[in-house]
């Protein structure tokens, strides 16, 4: 690993996930903390809304299948209505952080993985959403392998 510290994430599977199964539906949710650097991964079949907090720096990602073809669908919440001048702060942590968020994902979820391997080469595509035109994108970030 290049950035991440396994020792500081913390994996929580909630009802009807396994390390396995299910692939689509399978929803996680990555929280932090600002004071220890620790990484909380949640996979469940719904986002863990009780881990948001008042930020919203939350990364929320899930696997898709659309006209035949499964993805890793990622969210963030860059800005709604604190003007472009917070939504470029923003719009820089995210960038800067989510090579982190997508290699805790992968190697917090490396069973599911290693059960279905072709997913590690399923596209990645990033919603980064804002009010703000100049911000609001969906982007391709590689693959789930390009972080493992």
């Amino acid at each position: 690993m290049e950035r991440l510290d396994p020792e500081k994430l913390s994996v929580e599977f909630r009802s009807g996930a396994t390390p396995a199964e299910p692939v689509i539906g399978r929803k996680y949710t990555l929280t932090h903390s600002d004071e220890t650097a620790e990484l909380y991964l949640t996979i469940g079949l719904d986002y863990a809304v009780d881990q948001i907090n008042w930020m919203r720096d939350e990364v929320l990602a899930e696997w898709v299948l659309d006209k035949g073809n499964i993805f890793l669908q990622v969210y963030v919440y860059v800005s709604g209505s604190y003007g472009s001048s917070v939504a470029e702060i923003r719009d820089k942590i995210f960038r800067r952080e989510m090579p982190l968020a997508l290699e805790a994902i992968r190697y917090g979820d490396r069973y599911f993985f290693e059960a279905h391997p072709e997913l590690d080469h399923a596209p990645i595509w990033i919603y980064f959403g804002s009010e703000d035109p100049d911000y609001n994108r969906f982007e391709y970030w590689g693959t789930p392998a390009d972080y493992a």
